[in-house]
């Protein structure tokens, strides 16, 4: 009879955990680190949700430079990591070639299109949270002039900048001004040049500054505030950094995103292909909680849904700079 009890007990260890087993998660972050306050933040608190509900453990990697990417995307896949997610648009090139070399691993982007079918690709329709925030802004504008940081100028931040366009522009706003922090990864953390951006645009007239900036942002928000403007955050919620300054955030789910693709992994239903993540999807959004909800009054928070139904329902368009390189605001 102990025998037998001693063999089932055997056989329930090597059950349980076996499925646990078949998946090894790894993250790897972009360029800025993983307490961003924003992007890679974001990624990180999905992995940390899906170890707190799974109790599955994960890997993590912090590239400090290019030449990083692919040699850790290897070292990984080789360990037997499965699946492989990373941040940004800039690990596509590594991407493309390891994914070939290990088609039995699956991976996950988020940024970028990489089509292959042992990759998720996930992207997000940022310029339709960013017109909910530009919309927010321009209503909270007394000088109906507002501004945008970006971070490194590429399309995928002029996609964020049309979107804050436009939404500021149909509320009101006569002057949308705009300045992208620098052409190189380094725009992503440089906080001292972010400030000194939006301090200039509040010397023309802004009184409400959107940061699509990566690191660099959390310098925008505090020049806002401390010229005592508004500022709005992006990508986690950045309402806390300055309480009662920051007028809402532009949440874009990375969260979401990485947290699904493990758990998709865990449930053996991670799938390649495309996952496109706008309002419908719940992909993006803007940010209302206790350090905010004094700033945003009751017309506000109905115009903001009405544009939010609309442009779900299809009866408002925002503009997609990264299909069409115009801003028609």
């Amino acid at each position: 009879m102990k025998r037998i009890v001693l063999g089932l007990l055997a056989a329930t260890a090597m059950c349980v955990p076996a499925f646990a087993a078949d998946i090894k998660p790894a993250l790897l972050y972009d360029l800025g680190g993983k307490f961003d306050k924003s992007f890679n933040e974001a990624a990180y608190n999905g992995a940390e949700k899906f170890k707190s509900e799974t109790g599955v453990e994960y890997v993590e990697f912090e590239v400090s430079n290019a030449s990083q990417r692919e040699q850790a995307l290897r070292r990984f896949a080789e360990d037997g990591r499965n699946p492989i997610v990373m941040t940004g648009f800039s690990w596509a090139e590594s991407l493309d070639k390891v994914a070939t070399d290990f088609p039995d691993t699956q991976f996950a982007i988020v940024d970028m299109v990489v089509d292959k079918p042992n990759i998720r690709s996930i992207v997000f329709k940022e310029q339709e949270g960013s017109y909910i925030v530009g919309l927010l802004a321009g209503m909270a504008s007394e000088t109906k002039k507002v501004g945008f940081v970006g971070g490194m100028d590429i399309p995928l931040i002029r996609r964020f900048g049309c979107g804050y366009v436009g939404g500021a522009k149909a509320a009101g706003a006569t002057d949308v001004i705009q300045n992208m922090t620098g052409d190189t990864p380094a725009a992503w953390n440089d906080p001292t040049k972010g400030g000194e951006i939006a301090k200039t645009q509040i010397d023309q007239g802004a009184d409400v500054i959107y940061a699509a900036a990566g690191g660099t942002g959390v310098g925008v928000l505090q020049a806002a505030a401390d010229a005592g403007k508004l500022g709005i955050g992006v990508d986690s919620n950045q309402n806390g950094l300055q309480p009662g300054k920051v007028l809402t955030s532009m949440l874009k789910r990375v969260d979401t995103a990485v947290y699904g693709a493990f758990m998709d992994a865990k449930d053996d239903k991670l799938s390649g292909g495309i996952n496109d993540l706008g309002l419908k999807e719940g992909g993006v959004d803007y940010a209302v909680d206790e350090n905010n909800k004094d700033l945003i009054t009751p017309e506000m928070k109905e115009a903001a849904e009405k544009a939010k139904a609309d442009i779900i329902a299809g009866t408002v368009t925002v503009h997609d700079y990264m299909s069409d390189d115009s801003c028609p605001y």
